[in-house]
């Protein structure tokens, strides 16, 4: 709130973004169904002269805002993502809290939208005084797939753009501090599906079979050496079984296994050698066995890399507006974040916020 009230907004910009942060946690949308949320973001726009929004991947909006003082003529995007997540809010305190069952905002996206609405809205109040221009992107899809920042990637949304800037909120972060470090931030997250097949038997006569239940737990205790013998440490790279099904009885040797799980790295050079060698030791496995493996993935979002000299000016702007004491390089975590669509096209910067 003092930053609001510090802030360049009128006091019914400041109320319109307190009262959108609030709709955005009483009606939670998922990835890919956040039509109301696009509805209530444009209905914003709209009310304070920020006409013109375009809609892309269907449920987003991304608005223009051109500065109107002489002056290089660069090109700055600025990310806010939208959805919420399926799980189920369990604090009552809340007057706003979510009132649909199973969704909330557990992982402050409406905050996210807000911090980029009350940019656009500033920014536009201020378009006399700088030249060039920012893109406002209310992303849909963080969460889940089909992902919003691949839309903005394919898309060529960021096509002659010479920056962009993402941001998240940090619950264990102080309130009123700021972080960022270079380099790798999050890990890309790529999907992988599996199938190992043997031959069904009677369980009393297991030499007449090849048991998928037997491949699929040395495939299990394998896979994990490529991360512990294989990968430089600090990658940081993971492998999830995240879902194992198969055998019909218990007294049958079952015929087949079914597997997902995630392959996440901060290396985007060794990404694809991750994936391979999972899919390596699944089919090496299988044949050992007498069995057979088929396997698939799909490439999700790649791992976030700040770009140094954004960093650097970040960490001054910090320390010159609210201190040197305001200013931390946490430590990168394991998650991953579609915002490497855009780091992968532009150089980006990606902050946290005390929260």
């Amino acid at each position: 709130m003092d930053t609001l009230r510090n802030s360049l907004l009128s006091i019914s910009e400041q109320e319109a973004l307190i009262e959108m942060r609030h709709a955005m946690h009483r009606e939670p949308e998922l990835s890919n169904h956040e039509w109301r949320t696009q509805q209530r973001i444009r209905e914003t726009l709209d009310r304070f002269g920020l006409t013109g929004a375009q809609v892309f991947h269907k449920t987003g909006l991304y608005v223009d805002i051109e500065g109107l003082a002489s002056g290089p003529q660069r090109s700055v995007a600025v990310r806010g993502d939208i959805d919420a997540l399926p799980i189920q809010e369990t604090r009552e305190d809340l007057p706003y809290r979510s009132q649909v069952p199973g969704v909330m905002h557990a992982c402050g996206h409406d905050m996210h939208a807000s911090i980029a609405m009350g940019t656009a809205l500033t920014l536009h109040r201020m378009r006399e005084t700088f030249s060039g221009k920012v893109r406002v992107f209310f992303q849909p899809a963080e969460e889940a797939e089909p992902l919003g920042g691949r839309s903005v990637a394919e898309e060529g949304l960021l096509r002659g753009f010479d920056a962009a800037i993402g941001f998240h909120v940090k619950s264990d972060l102080p309130v009123g501090m700021y972080g960022a470090r270079a380099g790798a931030v999050t890990k890309s997250a790529d999907q992988f599906a599996l199938r190992l097949i043997g031959t069904m038997a009677h369980g009393a006569r297991p030499h007449a079979g090849v048991d998928a239940i037997a491949i699929a737990g040395a495939f299990i205790n394998e896979v994990q050496k490529v991360v512990s013998r294989e990968m430089p440490f600090e990658d940081g790279a993971i492998i999830t079984i995240g879902t194992i099904a198969g055998g019909e009885a218990t007294n049958i040797i079952c015929p087949s296994v079914n597997m997902t799980g995630t392959i996440r790295t901060s290396s985007a050079e060794r990404r694809t050698l991750l994936v391979q060698r999972v899919r390596e030791i699944a089919e090496g496995v299988a044949a050992m066995h007498r069995g057979k493996a088929e396997f698939s993935y799909r490439l999700g979002e790649p791992p976030v890399v700040n770009d140094a000299a954004m960093v650097e000016r970040f960490r001054r702007l910090v320390i010159e507006t609210v201190g040197e004491n305001k200013f931390s390089s946490p430590v990168a975590g394991g998650g991953s974040d579609d915002f490497g669509f855009y780091s992968a096209c532009v150089p980006s910067i990606y902050f946290w916020i005390g929260s």
